[in-house]
């Protein structure tokens, strides 16, 4: 095709006896003959590359036109059509030429550039699409490329406008090492630390991380090449470098997610004073809750049985064996705790009394709920405690709390008749 409209063009020189006049023309007629084919292109081909692309992969399709991948690669079409016509529209001016030749063939070079880094646009959108950039640091090595890319770009487009072979800036590259290691230090750690972090699945997109020496708390919304993006639970966004994950500590929170349950470890501390031995009363009161009756009944019976074999006053409270009221509040919790439909029952359930401390005896318990969302996760756990403490006093307990200002009010007011 080339050497035809070459052909074609040669039959019409000289048009007029003017040279400027000639090469006008010519030019003229290369550019329309470049706008035409241009057209063409843009209206048919891509049009009809867009229907077909639109009815057999509509996912690609909407990457393509999102990152204007095929138009980018349309545009080299006329310039390629410029630079081969030029020779022939410029002949009578070689230096005009050869200046439109140079700045044709560096606007191809950068629109190719552009199209490869559409396409590398396109492969990471695919790639979050199918999930692949949560296991692999997809962006990072796409921005690497990038990178790349654009020096190639440079130093082709230097060597074009110098006329120098792009091996003769290359060879400079071995001193400049030093230089460059500098300038893309940030770019060669976080790519390295981005290869760290997939090989050992450290972190990925979607993580709920934690990090308070840079403020982060919350999901992780990209991994870069340089940095990694953090919204936080308050919506702010913590940027952190990316070689950071690796030299510093941080909280993953990806192991509870997969685990199928969120932890609950919260105490309720008991008032010493009220902890004491049930009574007959008390016994007779807590046999009529459902849960623990059994519990209470086999529990009496194997007390019954070993304290027949001891020798002593039983009605001494430290002869036998006898249920204590905060024991038993143990055991309620347990069967409770066992029968919530919030509370996973294959991962650990415990119900267990910590050293008493100055604020009375901690009874700690530590389960995982089923909802690992923050409200919902939130809610069952206030609703838990919620009837822990309000169940307290079935059991003659109560929750130890400092003395407050009521408190004192209350000692105050048998005084106060008193001296009235």
């Amino acid at each position: 095709m080339t050497d035809y409209i070459n052909q074609l063009l040669a039959q019409y020189q000289p048009l007029t006896q003017y040279q400027w006049l000639d090469s006008a023309i010519l030019v003229t007629v290369m550019l329309v003959i470049s706008f035409v084919i241009d057209k063409i292109d843009r209206k048919i081909l891509l049009n009809l590359l867009h229907k077909l692309l639109d009815k057999t992969s509509p996912a690609l399709f909407t990457l393509l036109d999102k990152y204007q991948a095929l138009a980018k690669i349309a545009a080299i079409i006329p310039l390629i059509i410029i630079s081969l016509l030029t020779p022939i529209a410029l002949n009578s001016y070689p230096w005009l030429a050869s200046l439109v030749l140079t700045i044709c063939n560096i606007a191809i070079l950068i629109k190719v550039a552009l199209f490869l880094s559409a396409l590398l646009d396109v492969v990471l959108g695919t790639a979050r699409q199918h999930g692949l950039n949560k296991k692999l640091p997809i962006k990072s090595i796409i921005q690497l490329i990038k990178v790349a890319l654009c020096i190639i770009t440079i130093i082709l487009t230097i060597s074009m406008v110098l006329n120098k072979s792009p091996l003769y800036f290359l060879s400079g590259l071995g001193a400049m090492t030093a230089v460059l290691l500098l300038v893309f230090k940030d770019t060669i750690l976080g790519f390295v630390a981005g290869v760290q972090l997939a090989a050992n699945q450290m972190v990925g997109r979607g993580d709920w991380i934690e990090m308070p020496k840079y403020g982060a708390d919350g999901e992780v919304l990209e991994v870069a090449l340089t940095t990694v993006q953090v919204q936080n639970w308050d919506k702010t966004i913590t940027m952190i470098p990316t070689y950071a994950l690796i030299t510093d500590s941080f909280k993953n929170w990806r192991g509870m997610e997969q685990s199928g349950g969120r932890r609950i470890k919260r105490s309720v501390n008991i008032d010493i004073n009220c902890i004491k031995f049930l009574d007959q009363q008390l016994l007779d009161h807590l046999m009529k809750i459902t849960n623990i009756k059994d519990y209470l009944v086999q529990k009496q019976h194997q007390m019954d049985s070993n304290n027949k074999l001891i020798d002593g006053d039983l009605n001494i409270t430290a002869n036998g064996r006898k249920l204590t009221n905060v024991g038993t509040f143990r055991a309620y919790l347990e069967f409770y705790l066992q029968n919530h439909p919030m509370v996973n029952r294959e991962m650990t359930l415990i119900v267990r009394q910590l050293p008493a401390t100055e604020y009375g005896l901690p009874i700690e318990l530590y389960l995982f709920c089923t909802d690992q969302s923050w409200a919902p996760y939130e809610a069952v756990q206030a609703d838990l405690f919620d009837h822990i403490y309000a169940v307290l006093p079935e059991f003659n307990l109560r929750a130890f709390q400092n003395p407050t200002g009521h408190d004192f009010q209350q000692l105050r007011q048998p005084t106060q008749g008193m001296n009235q």
